[in-house]
C-alpha cells in the first residue's frame, strides 16, 4: 500500500512538473522575428544579447519608450503588476484580507498633489514619455490576452489578470518609501527614551560626536512602538501567494539571538570614481554596486535605449539598469558621462505627535486652535469578501498612521512633494553630457536621496549628493516632535549647491558607501544615522597606492575594480581581532580556538572556519553587552527587562560594540572595567565555540561560513503548487562576506540583501564596460535568462556590457523587429 501511494504521488508530481513546464513554454514571449504592434509610428529593432540585455533602436523618442515598456513587460510583467498594485494599495483584491492593512498604508502614502506639477517636476516631456512607456506595456498585455497561449504562467498560477496601465501608475511612492529615512528609527528612539532616559538611550546608538537625542519637553512616547509602521513597507518586500502547502525554505534556519555582524539596514551600496591619472587607460573608471533586497526576479532591469535627435533634442544612447516599471535608465552611462549611486541617508521623514480633541475626535490642536482633520473615504476590494470602507485621515503634516484617542502620529515625508517618484528623476541624468548638465539634472533627483558619483570622457570626476533635504532649524529629527506648537516645521529644503559635492578632488578619487559625507561643521541637520565606515574605509584603502594593503603600484584597471567590488575582507573583524589580541596578552583564553581568530586575516570566505567562529563570537558579545548598556538589566529580573533586551540586542550597532570593548568604562562594566571586559570577550568566545560545535560538529576542520551563510532566491509563487518552488526558486548557495565587507552580503544567517547589480565603466572605451545582474534579466521561468546570471554573480564574475552597435551585433542572441500595425 505504501509503495503504491508513493508511486501515485511521484507520478502526480512528475505530471504537475511537466504541466508547469508546458504552461510556461506556451506563454513564453516572442523575442525573435517580427511582431506587428498597434501604437508604434516606425519600426523598432530590439537586440537581446547573450545575457538577456535588450538593446532598443528606435527612430524617435515615442517609439523608444513604447518599445521599452513592451520589452520590459515581455520580461517582467508579473513583477511589474505586483509592484503597481503595491503602490495603488490593491493587494487585498488578489490576496485577501491579510493584505488589507498594507493596502491602507499604501493609500495613505499616495501622492495627492497637482498632477501637472508632478509631471513638470521631472521634465517638460515626462508626461509624453510615460504615456509612450505605458502604451507599450498595454500593447503587450493586449497581445497576451488575444493569444491562444494566454497570459504568462505567473498569472495563470496566481489566478488574476493584469490590468492596463496609465501614466500615473509610474508615479507611485512605495518604491522610494523605505529609502527615505528614519520614521522607524524615531519610534525605536522613542521607545528607548521612554524606558531608559536620554543619556542611557543615546549610548545604544551610533550617533556622530556631539549629536544627542532631543526629546520635546513633556512629550508622551509611551506605548508607541515600531509596530506602528509594520504595514508601511516598500514594493520590494516579498509577497507570498498562498497555495497547496506552505513553502519550506531550505536555507539555514537562524539560531536564537543570531544576526548579521554587519550593518545592512541601509542596503550597503558602494560606488567610486577614479581619475585617469590613477588608471592604466588614462581615462576615469567608475564603479557602482547599488544594493537592495535580493529577489527573483531581480529588482534591477538592464536596458539600452537608442534614438536619434529630434525637435532640437540630442536624442538617446543610454545603457544601464533601472526598475522594470519605470522608463529610462537609473544608473549607467550615455555617450559622454557615467554615473552610479548609493543611498545618501538623509532624514526625509518626521513623525509629529498630534494632540486630538477629546470632545471632537476629528480635530487636532495647532498653535492657532483646533483644526479639523482632512478625511478621505476609500473603498478596498477584498478577495472573496465584500468591499471594505475606510476613512483615511490627514493633518497638516501628513497621513495619520496611528492614534489612541487622545494622541495621533502624523508622518511628514518628502514623498508627498511633487517630483518624488523614486528614480524617475533619472530621465534628466540620462540626457546630461557634462558636469554642468549633470549638476542641473541633480535638481530633478529628489527621491530617494543618493550619493551620485560621476565621470566623463573629458577626464573629469566628481560626486554630488542629491535628494530633498528638509531644513530643521531647532531639532535633530531623531525623535517624534510636537505637532501642535508650530515650532517644529520644515523651513524649506537645503539648496542643491549646499548638499555635499566634489569635483576633481585632489586625491584622484571619490568613494561612498552610505557613510557620512557631510564636512565638519556642516550647518544643516539633514541626518545623523550614517552607515558604518568599514566598507568605505576598505574601498579607500584598496584605491590608495600609499596605504597599507592598498592598490598595487601599477595603474588601476577594470579588473582591479572587479576585485574591489567582490572583496570580502572585514575591517570590523580586524578591529575586533586586535581587541582579542590585547585581551589574550593579559588573560589567556581557556579555548585553543582563540588562535584561530588571532591568525585569521579577516577575510570572510565561504569555506573559512575562522569566519563562522567570528560571526558567532560577535553575536555572543552582543548578547552579553546589551544588558550592561541597559544598566545591568537581566531578562530574569522582569518582563520589562526582557522586552528591552530583545529590542536592543538585534539593533546594537557594531561600532557601539567595538567602542565599548576597545575602551571599557566603569559605568558599563562596573569596577575593574578592563578585567570585566576581558572576561566578557573570552566568555563570548567560549560560548561561540559551544554553539558552533552544536551546529557544525566538534571538528573545526569541518566548519565553514558558507554552511551557515547562504542565499535563497524565493519567488512569490513558490508555494502555489507542489513543485512550484522547484520551478521558480533558485538556491540556496553558500555565500562569502557579511554586512561590513565591500561585497556586502547582509542578513544572518542567510543573505537577504546585496549587490543585485554591478557595473564598471572605463571611459577610454565604453565597450570595455562590464556588468552583472542577478539572477537574470527575465522573470519568465521558461526563459534561458531567468537564472543564467546567478552563477556569474555568485562567483564575482561579469559579462561585457556592449555599447557600440558593432559590439552589440557581435554579442547578439536574438533580434526582434517591432512593426507598426
Amino acid at each position: 500500500m505504501h509503495k503504491a501511494l508513493v508511486a501515485v504521488l511521484t507520478t502526480y508530481a512528475l505530471f504537475a512538473s511537466a504541466q508547469l513546464r508546458k504552461q510556461a513554454e506556451a506563454a513564453h514571449p516572442q523575442t525573435g522575428g517580427t511582431v506587428t504592434v498597434s501604437g508604434l509610428r516606425r519600426p523598432v529593432t530590439v537586440i537581446r544579447d547573450h545575457w538577456g540585455v535588450a538593446h532598443i533602436y528606435a527612430e524617435n523618442q515615442h517609439d523608444l519608450f513604447f518599445a521599452q515598456g513592451y520589452v520590459a513587460a515581455q520580461d517582467r510583467l508579473f513583477q511589474m503588476e505586483l509592484w503597481k498594485r503595491v503602490g495603488q494599495g490593491r493587494l487585498a483584491e488578489i490576496l485577501g484580507s491579510s493584505f488589507l492593512e498594507r493596502d491602507v498604508a499604501a493609500r495613505l502614502l499616495r501622492y495627492r498633489g497637482d498632477l501637472q506639477g508632478e509631471y513638470l517636476a521631472y521634465g517638460a516631456d515626462t508626461r509624453d514619455i510615460l504615456a509612450a512607456f505605458t502604451s507599450g506595456i498595454n500593447a503587450y498585455i493586449q497581445e497576451r490576452r488575444n493569444s491562444s497561449e494566454g497570459l504568462p504562467l505567473e498569472f495563470q498560477l496566481a489566478g488574476f489578470d493584469p490590468e492596463l496601465w496609465n501614466p500615473e501608475d509610474c508615479l507611485m511612492r512605495m518604491a522610494g518609501y523605505p529609502m527615505t529615512g528614519n520614521a522607524l528609527s524615531e519610534l525605536y528612539h522613542a521607545q528607548l527614551v521612554s524606558s531608559l532616559g536620554v543619556e542611557r538611550a543615546g549610548r545604544l546608538l551610533d550617533l556622530p560626536p556631539g549629536v544627542k537625542l532631543d526629546p520635546v519637553s513633556g512629550a508622551d512616547y509611551s506605548d508607541i512602538g515600531r509596530d506602528v509602521l509594520r504595514n508601511f513597507v516598500g514594493s520590494d518586500t516579498r509577497i507570498e501567494f498562498p497555495g497547496q502547502t506552505p513553502a519550506v525554505s531550505t536555507s539555514t534556519p537562524a539560531s536564537p539571538g543570531l544576526q548579521d555582524a554587519g550593518d545592512d539596514w541601509l542596503s550597503a551600496s558602494n560606488n567610486w570614481t577614479v581619475s585617469g591619472r590613477l588608471t592604466a587607460s588614462g581615462k576615469p573608471i567608475l564603479a557602482n554596486d547599488p544594493h537592495r533586497t535580493i529577489a527573483v526576479p531581480s529588482l534591477r532591469y538592464m536596458i539600452h535605449l537608442v534614438a536619434p535627435p529630434e525637435n532640437g533634442s540630442r536624442g538617446w544612447d543610454v545603457i544601464g539598469a533601472g526598475e522594470p516599471g519605470l522608463p529610462g535608465v537609473a544608473v549607467g552611462h550615455n555617450q559622454d558621462i557615467a554615473w552610479g549611486f548609493t543611498i545618501f541617508p538623509e532624514d526625509q521623514q518626521d513623525l509629529y505627535l498630534e494632540q486630538m480633541n477629546p470632545e471632537h475626535p476629528d480635530e487636532y490642536q495647532t498653535e492657532s486652535g483646533w483644526k479639523r482633520v482632512q478625511a478621505v473615504a476609500e473603498t478596498f476590494q477584498v478577495k472573496n469578501q465584500p468591499p471594505v470602507q475606510r476613512e483615511l485621515k490627514f493633518t497638516r503634516h501628513g497621513p495619520i498612521v496611528w492614534a489612541d484617542g487622545h494622541r495621533a502620529l502624523a508622518l511628514r515625508w518628502t514623498g508627498a512633494e511633487p517630483g518624488t517618484a523614486g528614480y524617475l528623476g533619472s530621465l534628466a541624468v540620462d540626457r546630461a553630457h557634462n558636469w554642468q548638465e549633470f549638476e542641473a539634472a541633480m535638481e530633478k533627483w529628489r527621491l530617494p536621496a543618493e550619493n551620485i558619483v560621476y565621470a566623463d570622457r573629458a577626464g573629469n570626476i566628481g560626486e554630488h549628493s542629491a535628494g530633498l533635504a528638509p531644513i530643521r532649524k531647532n531639532w535633530t529629527g531623531l525623535l517624534p516632535v510636537d505637532g501642535a506648537s508650530g515650532k517644529y516645521e520644515w523651513a524649506g529644503f537645503v539648496p542643491l549647491g549646499e548638499l555635499p559635492h566634489w569635483h576633481n578632488p585632489a586625491q584622484g578619487f571619490v568613494a561612498t558607501a552610505n557613510n557620512n559625507v557631510t564636512p565638519p561643521g556642516y550647518p544643516y541637520k539633514i541626518g545623523f544615522e550614517w552607515g558604518a565606515p568599514y566598507r568605505v574605509d576598505r574601498i579607500r584603502q584598496l584605491l590608495s597606492p600609499n596605504s597599507a594593503g592598498g592598490a598595487k603600484p601599477e595603474k588601476l584597471t577594470v579588473k582591479d575594480m572587479e576585485r574591489i567590488q567582490t572583496d570580502t575582507t572585514s575591517l570590523a573583524a580586524k578591529q575586533l581581532i586586535e581587541i582579542l589580541r590585547n585581551v589574550s596578552a593579559h588573560e589567556p583564553s581557556q579555548t585553543p580556538l582563540a588562535a584561530v581568530l588571532l591568525n585569521w586575516d579577516g577575510n570572510l570566505t565561504r569555506g573559512s572556519a575562522a569566519a563562522v567562529l567570528y560571526e558567532y563570537w560577535v553575536n555572543s558579545m552582543r548578547r552579553a553587552l546589551a544588558p550592561l548598556l541597559l544598566g545591568g538589566a537581566s531578562p530574569q529580573q522582569s518582563s520589562e527587562n526582557a522586552r528591552l533586551i530583545s529590542l536592543v540586542e538585534p539593533r546594537l550597532p557594531l561600532p557601539v560594540l567595538i567602542a565599548n570593548l576597545r575602551e571599557p568604562q566603569s559605568d558599563v562594566f562596573g569596577k575593574d572595567a578592563v578585567a570585566k571586559r576581558n572576561e566578557l570577550v573570552l566568555a563570548a568566545l567560549a560560548s561561540a565555540e559551544i554553539s558552533l560545535k552544536q551546529r557544525q560538529g566538534d571538528d573545526p576542520q569541518g566548519w565553514a561560513w558558507g554552511k551557515l551563510h547562504t542565499i535563497h532566491f524565493r519567488h512569490s509563487l513558490d508555494s502555489v503548487t507542489a513543485d512550484a518552488a522547484q520551478r521558480f526558486d533558485i538556491g540556496p548557495f553558500p555565500r562569502p562576506g557579511d554586512g561590513t565587507t565591500v561585497n556586502a552580503t547582509g542578513g544572518f544567517p542567510g543573505q537577504t540583501a546585496g549587490a543585485s547589480y554591478r557595473e564598471i565603466f572605463d571611459l577610454a572605451d565604453w565597450d570595455k564596460a562590464v556588468a552583472v545582474n542577478t539572477p537574470g534579466q527575465s522573470g519568465d521561468p521558461a526563459s534561458p535568462h531567468y537564472r543564467d546570471l546567478e552563477p556569474l554573480w555568485d562567483q564575482g564574475q561579469y559579462f561585457p556590457l556592449s555599447y557600440s552597435r558593432q559590439a552589440v551585433e557581435r554579442n547578439a542572441g536574438e533580434k526582434l523587429v517591432l512593426k507598426p500595425r
